[in-house]
């Protein structure tokens, strides 16, 4: 065939096809559906709730399983509120007597508290072998064979699925399961605390397996009936109630440790950490974390409508657009793995994933700063690109151990040398070098939207800041040198050596990346004359040298867990310390005055009171600075313009039901920035057939002048 024939021909083809789906990653049968597509770069270790305690294990079972209580997603500040409870707790105190207390009790005659929890009937549980029954009523899959089990290689080899109600004897025995020595889970110490009878049914069934607990009585927890239970815990501890919003206490039916503990399942990664069973909206269908991990609707999942309140400004944002339509919106969520950061950029630029956060790399391509604030660069407003930051709720802060003999300790001399390396270390800096401005210097143990957390001038650090132009400024680096001065280190020299004064600097981080951070913090200390030395180890050397008070400076942080104080300021209660008692209090700071007003302020409901020992307690611990409080980290989310229902809410992990995609829009965008210009190639293909006819012409003529 000619040369421009077959170029016409192919110019043709390349006319006739959807162009627009040549890089395009996903199936054409896909396009339409109400499928998120989201990424992941790190596969999560525990999908069992009684173990998982991290945020991207959280990112799959918030949306598999349903603790009895949830936040609102639209109200702040942040709201407790039933989900698969029928109402909140019924809350009851009793005295050592066994008498009801009122409401208002002391604190004092309050023995115990009682969470009386009604659950809603007919919830029923995602399809699963594991309660499968046969005709006469027999669990199928209960007693499986050597022959069978090697047939099997993943969940989807059972050949029937089951399901059944929801009952309240289901938290019951999730509780236990929290309980028993081979969980391992790790609020099983602190539960030990506060849930009456917790430690003594732990010892009582460590030698049982755990599918045999189911019969084993707690004290403390009881079905009064079928979706009745009550909790009892020691004492009063309001913050209970924010666990009970933690998937640590979702329900679990007793079949799935009968059918998961059978013999050579595990050999298989048939477990309940690798397959969970809940009742949330979502189901994980798929788990193969080297590829792609998929969740889908729970078909069986009951019904939970779209909030039709929130705040004043949500109606003018259309996150009230669906109020009071059934929950969940989207039916498929498909997580591919992509371990790096340029892809993952790339294909959300596609419109290949719908939401994503920023890499450093990314950031100046994405972010501006105009008047100090953040904006979307005019190549993501052209796109239509949404952004949303939030702060955290978390504090990432540099920590002296206390027990060191250099920094350490409650002298004069140790607490101003602290507050020097406090003014030295200048977190604005950090924040603008390695977090692209992500994040607010720390003036506390509180990070804001925390109860206590107090704004303003008012709410400063004073030993490290002054407050100017309505703003915190930090100190002079010539305050930190008098301190120095003073604290017996004049110019950072060590008087025993007269020389630099050396300090350390315990780390995980050992990669090549991590050595310009380094850098920078060696440079903050000779600001001082002061020399740091990094000692940089693997994280569980670094937490062995933490726990046996081997550290002398360190960077730690803390997630919070629930929306109150008491989960910050127990991080330096004394009884906490990491040494002494394996607490996570890693600096080991014990001061009395602390103690005593931590013990108060815990167990308090939230009011002016409690609010005046919350300033008295950061006064003391400012003063102290067992802490260097580093920063607040600041959420960058990017997402399409298709994507729908998104608001932050740094508490709650369950909040992929309420979002909804236009998949309409989404596929024409994917057809309009994805249609490649064929132009380049076609010239290119002209060129050739031109050198190639030049070519042919030039062999045929001197082929007939050879011939002449």
């Amino acid at each position: 065939m000619p040369l421009c024939k077959i170029t016409i021909l192919f110019a043709l083809l390349l006319t006739a096809c959807d162009v627009s789906q040549l890089n395009n990653p996903y199936p054409k049968d896909q396009d339409g559906q109400a499928i998120l597509y989201q990424s992941f770069d790190e596969r999560p270790k525990h999908l069992d709730p009684a173990i998982a305690y991290s945020e991207n294990e959280y990112a799959f079972i918030a949306q598999i399983y349903e603790p009895p209580f949830q936040y609102h997603y639209l109200k702040r500040p942040y709201q407790l509120i039933p989900l698969t409870a029928t109402k909140m707790p019924d809350i009851q105190y009793v005295n050592k007597q066994g008498e009801k207390l009122g409401a208002n009790a002391d604190i004092k005659d309050i023995v115990f508290t009682d969470y009386i929890i009604d659950i809603k009937p007919g919830i029923r549980y995602q399809p699963h072998p594991a309660l499968a029954k046969a005709a006469n009523n027999d669990y199928v899959f209960h007693h499986l064979n050597e022959n069978q089990i090697d047939t099997l290689s993943t969940l989807a080899g059972f050949n029937a699925t089951g399901s059944r109600e929801l009952i309240a004897e289901d938290y019951i025995y999730q509780i236990k399961r929290l309980a028993h020595p081979k969980t391992q889970s790790p609020i099983a110490e602190m539960m030990k605390n506060y849930i009456v009878g917790f430690g003594e049914f732990s010892e009582k069934v460590k030698q049982l397996p755990k599918s045999a607990i189911k019969d084993v009585p707690m004290a403390g927890v009881t079905a009064i009936n079928r979706y009745q239970y009550r909790i009892r815990i020691n004492g009063k501890y309001p913050q209970f109630m924010y666990w009970l919003a933690m998937t640590f206490f979702a329900p679990m039916p007793w079949e799935a440790d009968v059918f998961y503990d059978q013999p050579g399942l595990a050999d298989k990664n048939i477990t309940l950490d690798w397959y969970p069973i809940g009742t949330g909206a979502y189901l994980l269908s798929e788990n193969n974390p080297n590829r792609r991990m998929v969740l889908e609707k729970n078909p069986n999942f009951h019904l939970e409508t779209y909030p039709s309140e929130g705040e004043p400004e949500d109606k003018h944002l259309g996150l009230l657009n669906d109020a009071g339509k059934p929950l969940p919106f989207i039916d498929k969520v498909i997580f591919t793995l992509e371990k790096e950061t340029i892809p993952r950029w790339t294909k959300f630029l596609q419109g290949y994933l719908d939401a994503s956060g920023i890499a450093s790399d990314s950031f100046d391509q994405a972010i501006q700063f105009t008047g100090g604030s953040a904006e979307l660069t005019p190549s993501m407003l052209e796109k239509n690109i949404q952004l949303q930051t939030s702060v955290e709720t978390s504090i990432f802060y540099m920590g002296f151990n206390m027990l060191d003999a250099t920094v350490g300790g409650y002298t004069e001399q140790a607490r101003k040398l602290r507050l020097a390396i406090s003014i030295a270390v200048d977190y604005e800096e950090l924040i603008s070098i390695f977090r692209n401005g992500r994040g607010i210097a720390g003036q506390g143990v509180l990070p804001p939207g925390i109860y206590g957390y107090e704004e303003g001038k008012a709410g400063i650090n004073p030993y490290s800041y002054d407050w100017k132009d309505s703003k915190p400024q930090r100190k002079n680096i010539a305050v930190a040198r008098q301190l120095i001065k003073e604290a017996g280190y004049d110019n950072g020299i060590d008087p025993k050596t007269r020389e630099a004064l050396i300090l350390y600097f315990d780390t995980t981080s050992s990669s090549i990346d991590d050595r310009p951070m380094f850098n920078w913090y060696r440079k903050q200390l000779e600001k001082l004359g002061i020399k740091l030395v990094i000692r940089a180890t693997d994280y569980n050397r670094f937490q062995d040298k933490i726990r046996k008070g081997n550290a002398q400076i360190y960077v730690w942080g803390w997630n919070a867990d629930y929306p109150d104080p008491e989960n910050f300021f127990f991080l330096l209660y004394g009884r906490n310390s990491k040494v002494e008692f394996g607490g996570e209090n890693a600096s080991n700071y014990q001061n009395p005055a602390f103690d005593r007003l931590f013990e108060e302020m815990r167990n308090m409901d939230n009011s002016p009171q409690r609010f005046q020992l919350i300033q008295q307690m950061q006064e003391i611990v400012r003063h102290d600075s067992p802490w260097i409080f580093g920063l607040h980290p600041k959420q960058f989310s990017l997402f399409h313009s298709w994507f729908l229902n998104r608001k932050t809410h740094v508490i709650a992990n369950n909040t992929l039901k309420y979002q909804r995609l236009d998949t309409i829009a989404r596929t024409q965008q994917r057809q309009a920035w994805n249609r490649p210009n064929f132009w380049p190639l076609l010239l290119v293909g002209a060129l050739f057939m031109l050198i190639t006819f030049y070519a042919v012409s030039t062999v045929r003529s001197r082929a007939r002048k050879s011939l002449q």
